[in-house]
């Protein structure tokens, strides 16, 4: 079967090898950051979730008409200014949130209005691919610890369980727990937010709902970490230290990932249920 390509496909393609030149030591540095960071080791899935959210709108976008804005010119001359000007000042953030102005203009330059919107959620989407600047993360991550340091510690004296809490240190009667960056939570929210966006994409309801199911990652986060340092302050009060630390630690974390993905899909299905 031969695949014939028009006009359309020739500019995309263009357009791919066009912005893989200009962006390619941006997106190199941007792959090693999440090959290094653990924080981020989820975005090498986000392009194809966002390539995937795309291809379920084919039949919509082939229904709507194309039309060329030039208000995509002004979004591509912002993005470029924007790459060159955070280059010169070393902004890793600036740079790569550039791609998406940059995207947004181009798809307002070749298909218009009416594509672009239909566009948005998964070029917005991209977002959750781009680490977060590292005066933003710290200022965000030890506020959480502090948080689920002290929820942890009223669920642990609910068990009726001895324990002492010193800012983000937990003192147990055999062992001393410190609740560090990885166990703050913001790692859980990040991942749970940018789970539920395509869950809410695709759910068939009302706006609100899609919002809803969309927030519901932030209280699914915090339970599930909580659920996480509180399994792990028992554990490790029973058998050992190393219920805190090593392989044990590291599966804990995606056994709380797979909870906080139940919980989700639970409130979905109440969500789509309520509509009935």
């Amino acid at each position: 079967m031969k695949i014939k390509l028009n006009n359309t496909h020739y500019q995309l393609i263009i357009l791919f090898f066009a912005v893989l030149v200009l962006y390619f030591p941006f997106l190199q540095t941007m792959i090693a950051d999440w090959d290094s960071n653990p924080n981020y080791s989820h975005g090498y899935l986000i392009p194809f979730i966002a390539g995937f959210l795309i291809f379920s709108l084919k039949n919509e976008l082939l229904q709507l008409e194309r039309s060329s804005s030039k208000w995509g010119i002004v979004l591509i001359i912002v993005a470029c200014m924007q790459l060159v000007v955070s280059k010169i000042g070393m902004e890793y953030f600036l740079q790569r949130t550039s791609l998406i102005i940059l995207f947004f203009g181009v798809s307002l330059f070749l298909y218009g209005k009416d594509i672009t919107k239909k566009l948005a959620i998964p070029i917005i989407y991209l977002i959750f691919m781009i680490p977060i600047p590292v005066i933003i993360w710290n200022k965000l991550a030890f506020p959480l610890q502090l948080f689920s340091s002290y929820l942890t510690e009223q669920v642990v004296v609910l068990f009726g369980m001895p324990i002492y809490r010193e800012g983000n240190i937990l003192n147990l009667p055999s062992i001393t727990l410190e609740v560090v960056d990885a166990c703050s939570g913001i790692r859980s929210l990040t991942a749970m937010l940018a789970l539920s966006l395509p869950f809410s994409f695709f759910l068939r309801t009302g706006k609100l709902k899609k919002v809803i199911l969309f927030l519901s990652a932030v209280p699914i986060a915090v339970i599930a970490n909580i659920l996480r340092l509180t399994v792990t302050a028992f554990l490790s009060t029973l058998y050992g230290e190393k219920f805190a630390q090593g392989f044990l630690h590291e599966f804990s974390g995606m056994v709380t990932f797979c909870f906080g993905l139940i919980m989700l899909l639970g409130i979905k299905t109440i969500l789509v249920r309520g509509r009935k």
